[in-house]
Protein backbone atom coordinates (compact mmCIF):
# COMPACT_ATOMS: atom_id res chain seq x y z
CA UNK A 1 0.00 0.00 0.00
CA UNK A 2 1.27 3.46 -1.00
CA UNK A 3 1.23 5.54 1.57
CA UNK A 4 2.83 8.84 -0.05
CA UNK A 5 4.68 11.58 1.40
CA UNK A 6 5.86 11.80 4.70
CA UNK A 7 7.95 13.74 7.26
CA UNK A 8 11.29 12.66 8.56
CA UNK A 9 11.19 13.95 11.88
CA UNK A 10 8.46 14.24 13.87
CA UNK A 11 8.62 17.75 15.35
CA UNK A 12 10.43 20.98 15.03
CA UNK A 13 11.99 23.49 17.12
CA UNK A 14 13.52 26.97 16.39
CA UNK A 15 13.55 30.27 18.27
CA UNK A 16 11.47 33.47 17.40
CA UNK A 17 12.67 36.94 18.40
CA UNK A 18 10.91 40.17 18.68
CA UNK A 19 11.34 42.52 16.11
CA UNK A 20 13.23 39.67 12.52
CA UNK A 21 12.18 41.61 9.43
CA UNK A 22 9.19 40.02 7.53
CA UNK A 23 10.71 37.69 5.67
CA UNK A 24 13.04 36.15 7.88
CA UNK A 25 13.31 32.65 7.20
CA UNK A 26 13.31 30.49 10.37
CA UNK A 27 13.84 26.69 9.39
CA UNK A 28 13.21 24.24 6.43
CA UNK A 29 11.40 21.64 6.67
CA UNK A 30 12.09 18.19 4.30
CA UNK A 31 9.81 15.29 2.69
CA UNK A 32 10.08 12.02 1.75
CA UNK A 33 8.47 10.52 -1.42
CA UNK A 34 6.32 6.88 -1.45
CA UNK A 35 7.34 7.07 -4.61
CA UNK A 36 9.26 8.39 -7.64
CA UNK A 37 6.57 10.58 -9.49
CA UNK A 38 5.29 12.41 -5.62
CA UNK A 39 6.22 15.86 -5.47
CA UNK A 40 5.82 17.44 -2.03
CA UNK A 41 3.67 20.86 -1.38
CA UNK A 42 3.62 22.40 2.16
CA UNK A 43 0.84 24.02 3.67
CA UNK A 44 -0.01 25.20 7.16
CA UNK A 45 -3.64 25.28 8.46
CA UNK A 46 -5.29 26.28 11.52
CA UNK A 47 -4.10 28.71 14.27
CA UNK A 48 -1.47 28.69 16.40
CA UNK A 49 -1.65 26.71 19.41
CA UNK A 50 -0.80 28.82 22.04
CA UNK A 51 -1.28 26.62 25.07
CA UNK A 52 -3.17 23.58 25.71
CA UNK A 53 -6.74 25.32 25.70
CA UNK A 54 -6.08 28.71 23.45
CA UNK A 55 -6.15 29.16 19.90
CA UNK A 56 -5.25 32.53 17.79
CA UNK A 57 -5.13 33.53 14.18
CA UNK A 58 -1.99 32.70 12.59
CA UNK A 59 -0.81 36.42 11.60
CA UNK A 60 3.01 36.04 11.81
CA UNK A 61 4.07 32.60 10.01
CA UNK A 62 4.08 31.52 5.95
CA UNK A 63 5.35 28.45 4.56
CA UNK A 64 6.99 28.18 0.75
CA UNK A 65 4.83 25.51 -0.52
CA UNK A 66 7.60 24.24 -3.08
CA UNK A 67 10.39 24.39 -0.93
CA UNK A 68 9.50 24.07 2.65
CA UNK A 69 10.94 27.30 4.07
CA UNK A 70 9.01 28.21 7.00
CA UNK A 71 9.47 32.32 7.57
CA UNK A 72 8.32 35.17 9.17
CA UNK A 73 5.11 36.84 7.16
CA UNK A 74 5.45 39.87 9.65
CA UNK A 75 7.20 41.12 11.97
CA UNK A 76 6.75 40.12 15.44
CA UNK A 77 6.93 43.37 18.00
CA UNK A 78 6.36 43.49 21.22
CA UNK A 79 2.32 43.95 20.91
CA UNK A 80 2.15 40.62 19.34
CA UNK A 81 4.45 38.80 21.56
CA UNK A 82 2.19 40.19 24.83
CA UNK A 83 -0.53 38.74 22.62
CA UNK A 84 1.07 35.14 22.11
CA UNK A 85 2.81 34.76 25.47
CA UNK A 86 -0.83 35.75 27.88
CA UNK A 87 -1.67 32.83 29.45
CA UNK A 88 1.55 30.77 28.54
CA UNK A 89 2.38 28.47 31.73
CA UNK A 90 6.28 27.90 30.01
CA UNK A 91 9.08 29.96 31.46
CA UNK A 92 9.60 30.63 27.65
CA UNK A 93 6.12 30.83 25.84
CA UNK A 94 6.25 28.52 22.97
CA UNK A 95 3.77 28.54 19.76
CA UNK A 96 2.70 25.24 18.19
CA UNK A 97 1.59 24.98 14.50
CA UNK A 98 0.95 22.27 12.00
CA UNK A 99 2.41 21.51 8.49
CA UNK A 100 0.85 19.78 6.43
CA UNK A 101 1.91 18.00 3.34
CA UNK A 102 0.65 16.55 -0.25
CA UNK A 103 1.11 15.37 -3.49
CA UNK A 104 -0.60 17.96 -4.92
CA UNK A 105 -1.29 21.67 -4.23
CA UNK A 106 -3.78 21.85 -1.60
CA UNK A 107 -7.47 22.26 -0.81
CA UNK A 108 -8.41 23.87 2.64
CA UNK A 109 -10.60 21.02 3.41
CA UNK A 110 -7.47 18.85 3.20
CA UNK A 111 -6.03 19.97 6.79
CA UNK A 112 -7.73 17.06 8.54
CA UNK A 113 -6.46 13.85 6.74
CA UNK A 114 -3.29 14.83 5.24
CA UNK A 115 0.01 13.45 6.79
CA UNK A 116 1.49 16.49 9.22
CA UNK A 117 4.25 17.62 11.55
CA UNK A 118 4.41 19.66 14.45
CA UNK A 119 6.63 23.01 14.77
CA UNK A 120 7.28 24.63 17.77
CA UNK A 121 8.65 27.95 18.05
CA UNK A 122 9.88 29.55 21.23
CA UNK A 123 9.25 33.01 21.48
CA UNK A 124 12.23 35.29 23.12
CA UNK A 125 11.48 38.18 24.67
CA UNK A 126 14.49 40.23 23.30
CA UNK A 127 16.03 40.91 19.85
CA UNK A 128 18.01 38.63 18.16
CA UNK A 129 21.42 38.42 19.86
CA UNK A 130 24.91 40.22 17.74
CA UNK A 131 25.85 37.11 15.82
CA UNK A 132 30.00 37.88 17.63
CA UNK A 133 27.88 36.66 20.90
CA UNK A 134 26.82 33.35 19.74
CA UNK A 135 28.86 30.19 20.16
CA UNK A 136 29.89 27.61 17.74
CA UNK A 137 27.30 25.61 18.66
CA UNK A 138 24.22 28.13 18.40
CA UNK A 139 25.32 29.11 14.72
CA UNK A 140 25.95 25.95 13.65
CA UNK A 141 22.87 23.84 15.01
CA UNK A 142 19.92 24.91 16.85
CA UNK A 143 18.84 22.61 19.67
CA UNK A 144 16.99 19.57 17.91
CA UNK A 145 18.75 16.42 18.17
CA UNK A 146 19.78 15.45 14.50
CA UNK A 147 17.58 12.43 14.60
CA UNK A 148 15.55 10.95 11.77
CA UNK A 149 13.24 8.33 10.75
CA UNK A 150 13.66 7.32 6.94
CA UNK A 151 11.08 4.25 5.82
CA UNK A 152 12.92 1.46 4.16
CA UNK A 153 12.10 0.37 0.33
CA UNK A 154 11.65 3.90 -0.90
CA UNK A 155 13.45 6.59 -3.09
CA UNK A 156 16.60 8.04 -2.43
CA UNK A 157 15.67 11.92 -0.96
CA UNK A 158 17.21 15.13 0.79
CA UNK A 159 16.10 14.80 3.86
CA UNK A 160 17.64 18.04 5.88
CA UNK A 161 19.57 20.86 5.36
CA UNK A 162 22.34 21.15 7.78
CA UNK A 163 22.79 25.04 7.44
CA UNK A 164 20.18 27.34 9.38
CA UNK A 165 18.35 29.54 7.46
CA UNK A 166 17.97 32.29 10.05
CA UNK A 167 22.04 32.69 10.81
CA UNK A 168 22.93 32.47 7.19
CA UNK A 169 20.10 35.54 6.84
CA UNK A 170 21.61 37.33 9.82
CA UNK A 171 25.43 36.46 9.94
CA UNK A 172 26.82 36.89 6.42
CA UNK A 173 30.42 37.96 7.63
CA UNK A 174 30.93 34.84 8.98
CA UNK A 175 31.91 31.66 6.99
CA UNK A 176 30.17 28.88 8.16
CA UNK A 177 30.97 24.99 6.50
CA UNK A 178 30.09 21.31 7.00
CA UNK A 179 31.10 17.70 6.72
CA UNK A 180 29.01 14.91 7.51
CA UNK A 181 31.62 12.10 9.14
CA UNK A 182 30.21 8.69 8.04
CA UNK A 183 31.92 5.46 7.68
CA UNK A 184 32.54 4.34 3.79
CA UNK A 185 29.39 3.06 2.03
CA UNK A 186 27.27 4.73 4.23
CA UNK A 187 23.97 5.78 1.79
CA UNK A 188 23.86 9.47 2.83
CA UNK A 189 25.83 12.33 1.07
CA UNK A 190 25.86 15.70 2.19
CA UNK A 191 26.30 18.27 -0.72
CA UNK A 192 28.48 21.51 0.26
CA UNK A 193 26.57 23.79 -2.35
CA UNK A 194 23.18 23.50 -0.82
CA UNK A 195 24.41 21.77 2.55
CA UNK A 196 21.72 19.48 2.07
CA UNK A 197 21.81 15.92 3.48
CA UNK A 198 20.20 12.90 1.04
CA UNK A 199 19.79 9.21 1.15
CA UNK A 200 21.04 7.96 -1.84
CA UNK A 201 19.42 4.97 -1.98
CA UNK A 202 16.62 2.69 -1.13
CA UNK A 203 17.12 1.50 2.52
CA UNK A 204 16.49 -2.23 4.15
CA UNK A 205 15.91 -2.16 7.57
CA UNK A 206 16.96 -6.07 7.87
CA UNK A 207 20.30 -5.25 7.31
CA UNK A 208 20.76 -2.37 8.98
CA UNK A 209 18.26 -0.41 11.66
CA UNK A 210 20.44 2.05 12.65
CA UNK A 211 23.12 4.46 11.05
CA UNK A 212 24.93 6.96 13.56
CA UNK A 213 26.95 9.52 11.78
CA UNK A 214 28.51 12.64 12.87
CA UNK A 215 27.84 16.29 11.57
CA UNK A 216 30.94 18.82 12.22
CA UNK A 217 30.32 22.46 12.02
CA UNK A 218 33.35 25.04 11.19
CA UNK A 219 33.12 29.12 12.17
CA UNK A 220 35.77 31.21 10.30
CA UNK A 221 35.68 34.77 11.67
CA UNK A 222 38.64 36.37 10.04
CA UNK A 223 41.57 34.28 11.31
CA UNK A 224 39.56 32.78 13.96
CA UNK A 225 38.26 29.61 13.91
CA UNK A 226 36.05 27.15 16.01
CA UNK A 227 34.62 23.82 15.46
CA UNK A 228 31.80 21.54 17.15
CA UNK A 229 30.56 18.41 16.30
CA UNK A 230 26.90 16.47 16.91
CA UNK A 231 25.83 13.38 16.74
CA UNK A 232 23.65 12.58 13.19
CA UNK A 233 21.16 9.66 13.04
CA UNK A 234 19.28 7.95 11.37
CA UNK A 235 16.58 5.46 12.18
CA UNK A 236 15.21 2.66 9.35
CA UNK A 237 11.41 2.30 9.63
CA UNK A 238 10.10 -0.92 8.93
CA UNK A 239 7.98 -1.97 6.42
CA UNK A 240 5.93 -5.36 6.71
CA UNK A 241 8.58 -7.34 3.33
CA UNK A 242 10.37 -10.48 4.69
CA UNK A 243 8.37 -13.82 5.18
CA UNK A 244 9.00 -15.54 8.69
CA UNK A 245 11.31 -18.24 8.54
CA UNK A 246 11.97 -21.82 10.35
CA UNK A 247 15.34 -22.49 11.32
CA UNK A 248 15.30 -25.80 9.72
CA UNK A 249 12.83 -25.39 7.02
CA UNK A 250 9.93 -27.02 8.33
CA UNK A 251 6.60 -25.56 9.78
CA UNK A 252 5.11 -28.89 11.16
CA UNK A 253 6.92 -31.00 14.29
CA UNK A 254 5.11 -34.29 15.34
CA UNK A 255 4.08 -34.63 19.04
CA UNK A 256 4.19 -38.27 20.37
CA UNK A 257 1.72 -38.52 23.24
CA UNK A 258 3.19 -40.97 26.41
CA UNK A 259 0.72 -41.90 28.94
CA UNK A 260 0.17 -40.25 32.23
CA UNK A 261 1.31 -37.60 31.31
CA UNK A 262 0.52 -34.30 33.11
CA UNK A 263 -1.54 -31.29 32.28
CA UNK A 264 0.80 -28.88 30.95
CA UNK A 265 3.08 -30.70 30.02
CA UNK A 266 5.24 -29.74 26.59
CA UNK A 267 4.91 -32.25 23.98
CA UNK A 268 6.13 -30.56 21.01
CA UNK A 269 7.94 -27.38 19.97
CA UNK A 270 8.17 -25.18 16.48
CA UNK A 271 10.14 -22.17 16.40
CA UNK A 272 9.75 -19.57 13.50
CA UNK A 273 11.99 -16.07 13.44
CA UNK A 274 10.92 -13.06 12.11
CA UNK A 275 13.23 -10.67 11.11
CA UNK A 276 10.94 -8.25 9.82
CA UNK A 277 9.22 -6.80 12.89
CA UNK A 278 9.14 -6.65 16.82
CA UNK A 279 7.17 -7.81 19.39
CA UNK A 280 4.30 -4.88 18.88
CA UNK A 281 2.40 -4.25 22.03
CA UNK A 282 -0.83 -4.75 22.77
CA UNK A 283 0.89 -7.92 22.42
CA UNK A 284 -2.71 -9.46 21.40
CA UNK A 285 -1.73 -7.63 17.90
CA UNK A 286 1.46 -9.49 18.32
CA UNK A 287 -0.04 -13.22 18.91
CA UNK A 288 -2.84 -12.14 15.99
CA UNK A 289 -0.04 -12.23 13.10
CA UNK A 290 0.36 -15.79 13.25
CA UNK A 291 -1.38 -18.58 14.53
CA UNK A 292 -0.12 -22.04 15.60
CA UNK A 293 -3.00 -25.29 14.50
CA UNK A 294 -3.33 -28.44 15.30
CA UNK A 295 -4.20 -30.36 12.34
CA UNK A 296 -6.31 -33.00 13.04
CA UNK A 297 -10.15 -34.45 12.55
CA UNK A 298 -10.49 -35.23 15.91
CA UNK A 299 -12.35 -33.66 18.28
CA UNK A 300 -11.03 -35.22 21.81
CA UNK A 301 -7.33 -33.93 20.22
CA UNK A 302 -8.52 -30.90 19.43
CA UNK A 303 -10.67 -30.73 23.12
CA UNK A 304 -7.71 -32.67 24.93
CA UNK A 305 -4.85 -30.50 23.45
CA UNK A 306 -3.56 -26.89 22.88
CA UNK A 307 -1.29 -24.69 21.17
CA UNK A 308 0.45 -21.93 23.90
CA UNK A 309 2.71 -19.11 21.38
CA UNK A 310 5.00 -17.02 23.44
CA UNK A 311 7.29 -14.51 21.82
CA UNK A 312 10.04 -12.13 22.51
CA UNK A 313 12.44 -10.03 20.68
CA UNK A 314 15.96 -11.07 19.88
CA UNK A 315 18.43 -9.82 17.33
CA UNK A 316 20.15 -10.75 14.22
CA UNK A 317 23.19 -9.39 13.44
CA UNK A 318 23.19 -9.36 9.41
CA UNK A 319 26.61 -7.24 8.45
CA UNK A 320 28.10 -6.92 11.88
CA UNK A 321 24.93 -4.63 12.53
CA UNK A 322 22.10 -5.26 15.31
CA UNK A 323 18.74 -6.16 14.10
CA UNK A 324 15.23 -6.30 16.22
CA UNK A 325 13.07 -8.91 14.71
CA UNK A 326 11.27 -11.48 17.05
CA UNK A 327 10.92 -15.53 18.16
CA UNK A 328 7.90 -17.42 18.10
CA UNK A 329 7.48 -20.67 20.28
CA UNK A 330 4.42 -22.56 19.49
Amino acid sequence: VALGLYFPRKEYLENVYIDEPAGMPLLRIHALRDSHEEVAHFHLCQNLIISRARQHENNWFQIREKTGLLYLSKSLDREDFNILSVGNWMPLPKVMLYVFLSSHPFQEKECDSATRTTVFLSLINATAPACSSLTARQLCFTEMDLSFHIKENKPPGTFHQLQLPSVHHLCQNLSISYKLLAAEGVPFRYNENTSSVRVTQRLDREERERYELIAKCTVREGFREMQVEVPFLVNVLDEDDSPPFLPNGTDTADAVVEFNRKEGTVLSTLTVYDADTTPIYPLESSRKKYTGTIITDDPWISETFRVEHIFDEIHFSPNGSQVRGTRHEY
